[in-house]
């Protein structure tokens, strides 16, 4: 095909030119009926983008396909065989695929270290999780991605399974063997789903860790917005072999899609694909060059360590993406949120990830020796400062092994049956009726179904206390947890 067209782009260069109007939503008219002062922030070209998809963009009856067409191009770009755009991020696309995979019985083979939009996949679906324990490092506290010998041992206790997911990269930037665990699943007939949600690069650089459609991926999720340059919800499945149908999983997203979908973001992914085929080995490749130099020397400053081989060792990740650093604060004497406090308070800079010792930063191919250079200097004034920070509230970190719950029910079951609120004492032994993420990464610390414990409690409750965010627990504050009610 040919890469240099982008049919969606093109398209809206093409409405704005013909000066086309619109007595259809959006009512606020390409923004002639916005306010000055929204306008002010938000400047009038989004809205001049911002028109529907059909009978608008396209016509009543899409006959020109601008969709269809950018879909098929990204496809042949990455090597699927079938995408499918979403606006309503990787939560929606990985609900899809879970749906379309697996349909009403069997039961889906995933990592314990799943987003929490897989969790909602099993609570709308009512499929039940054949859990994988992740490789477990006791001493940091984190995860790292299950090994194909785990997916074949779960594939031996549930052969019923109708299909496996893995999450790869993970939110620290670890990486899965995709090729081993796709053969363990293939020899039985049944398809892997890798939720990659932060690989939507991947594709486009060879010193990247491995695309999952090239380790043998039946269905991959990427998310445009984290790695790409996409907006915000962008997000793309692809598919390929013949262990999916790819009608099927178009409908399933169908069921969970908006009607509505917004034309900026079909247009920047589209946008986006086109820019990294003509150049997108080029500028990843200084971005990796760029993501190498900032991590030695943010391993230069006092009190600060970039995580790297302790990453990649011995039952670890299978690879690293090199452009998410992992910095670990501990001996600095303050905790991963303390640090992204401060720096957000004194230095005006937002990072991702953070917990009780790390927090962590992305290296996008946007960025460059100005940008860093500033998030360098922030770090070193966040060194020089962390003395005269108090010093952090301890977190009751248990073993891994001891925060993974008992599973006593379906997700879907205990989320839609009858519940009660009960004071934290009283929680240990009740089976949870509410999802409790930690976030970010977004993985859940309890499903739905599963059976709470004294050290779960204790770890949420004091990590609370030191600044961890749980934005869907029922009470904010976990003085009560939501639980199904006992008869």
């Amino acid at each position: 095909m040919d890469q240099n067209q982008a049919p969606l782009v093109d398209a809206l260069a093409d409405y704005q030119r013909k000066g086309r109007y619109g007595f259809t939503p959006p009512a606020h008219r390409q923004g002639r009926g916005v306010d000055e002062r929204t306008l002010a922030v938000l400047g009038r070209d989004p809205f001049r983008a911002d028109v529907l998809a059909s009978s608008g963009l396209d016509d009543r009856t899409s006959s020109q396909g601008y969709l269809e067409t950018a879909q098929e191009l990204m496809a042949d770009a990455v090597g699927a065989e079938h995408v499918f755009f979403s606006t309503c991020g990787s939560s929606l696309s990985v609900k899809a695929a879970m749906l379309a995979v697996a349909g009403t019985s069997g039961g889906i083979i995933m990592g314990r270290d799943v987003h929490k939009s897989v969790v909602a996949g099993l609570i709308f679906s009512g499929l039940e999780a054949r859990w994988v324990s992740p490789q477990w490092d006791a001493q940091m506290h984190l995860s790292h991605p299950p090994s194909p010998e785990q997916f074949e041992a779960a594939w031996e206790e549930h052969p019923d399974a109708a299909a496996a997911l893995v999450v790869s990269p993970t939110p620290y930037g670890t990486c899965a063997d995709i090729e081993g665990i796709a053969e363990v699943c293939h020899r039985r007939g049944k398809p892997l789903i890798v939720d990659e949600a932060w690989g939507a690069h991947l594709p486009f650089h060879r010193d990247l860790p491995t695309w999952a459609m090239s380790a043998g991926a039946d269905v991959c999720v990427v998310s445009v917005h984290k790695m790409g340059l996409g907006f915000e919800q962008g997000s793309a499945f692809h598919v390929k072999g013949d262990l999916v149908d790819p009608s099927h999983i178009a409908q399933c997203a169908d069921l969970l899609m908006t009607t509505s979908p917004n034309v900026l973001i079909y247009s920047a992914m589209d946008g986006w694909r086109r820019h990294m085929v003509q150049e997108g080995e080029a500028l990843l490749g200084a971005a990796i060059d760029l993501a190498k130099a900032v991590r030695g020397r943010v391993d230069e400053i006092p009190g600060l360590h970039v995580l790297d081989e302790e990453l990649r060792g011995h039952e670890a990740s299978h690879d690293l993406d090199l452009l998410r650093p992992l910095v670990d604060v501990s001996a600095l004497g303050i905790s991963g949120y303390q640090a992204a406090d401060w720096l957000r308070e004194h230095e005006f800079l937002d990072v991702g990830l953070a917990d009780h010792r790390r927090f962590g930063f992305d290296i996008s191919l946007s960025d460059d020796e100005t940008t860093t250079g500033r998030l360098l200097g922030a770090l070193r004034a966040l060194s020089a400062s962390a003395a005269d920070l108090p010093r952090p509230t301890p977190i009751d970190l248990p073993h891994p092994r001891e925060i993974e719950l008992e599973v006593a029910d379906l997700p879907r079951d205990a989320f839609f049956g009858e519940w009660e609120l009960v004071p934290a004492e009283e929680a240990a032994g009740r089976i949870a009726a509410e999802q409790l993420t930690p976030y970010p990464p977004g993985i859940p610390a309890v499903v739905p179904g599963e059976r709470l414990n004294q050290k779960v409690i204790d770890y949420l409750r004091t990590g609370i206390a030191a600044g961890m965010v749980i934005p869907d627990a029922t009470d904010k504050s976990l003085e009560q947890f939501r639980v199904h009610k006992e008869r």
